[in-house]
């Protein structure tokens, strides 16, 4: 079984998926990290020159590989579900489980900056969770709270899945 975490930045996901993934015995990957280690450049390099585009094309390629990885633990970009693909491969290779954390708990985790290329200005996020929310709670076979400890989530984590086997 492959676990998708989705979720905003800030939500979690990439340290809540590693718990999960210790936890469950199975190996972690982390999109981003495996997109900018095939690039040799990271995330915002990667934004500045080939944009938006550029790096949404990345992380399809990198989600179908991730998705050839059963079983894992993957905790996607927050924009993975932007691309109506990536939800189809979300869907078919794995169990999506949508991190849903209040945008006061987010705002404290995530500050605007230029090491952020989609949150770089005070607004940007609460734009980022109007446009996003809605697509995470649509597909997402499991909504998490993640608002507390790595440990909490990542238990919260297995009860859902327990539920649903």
């Amino acid at each position: 079984m492959i676990v998708y975490l989705v979720g905003m930045p800030g939500s979690g996901k990439s340290t809540v998926g590693r718990e999960l993934a210790g936890r469950l015995g199975v190996p972690f990957v982390d999109l981003d990290a495996e997109i900018e280690r095939e690039a040799g450049r990271g995330v915002t390099e990667i934004f500045e020159a080939e944009g938006e585009a550029g790096f949404r094309a990345r992380e399809a390629r990198a989600l179908l590989e991730a998705g050839r990885h059963d079983p894992s633990v993957v905790a996607c970009g927050g924009g993975v579900v932007l691309e109506p693909a990536n939800r189809i491969t979300l869907r078919n290779t794995g169990i999506c489980v949508f991190l849903d954390v209040p945008l006061e708990i987010l705002r404290r985790r995530v500050e605007p900056s230029a090491a952020r290329p989609l949150i770089r200005r005070e607004g940007d996020l609460e734009q980022l969770l109007a446009a996003r929310e809605p697509l995470y709670r649509e597909f997402a076979a499991h909504v998490v709270d993640g608002s507390g400890s790595p440990g909490q989530v990542a238990e919260a984590i297995i009860e859902e899945l327990r539920w649903s086997a």
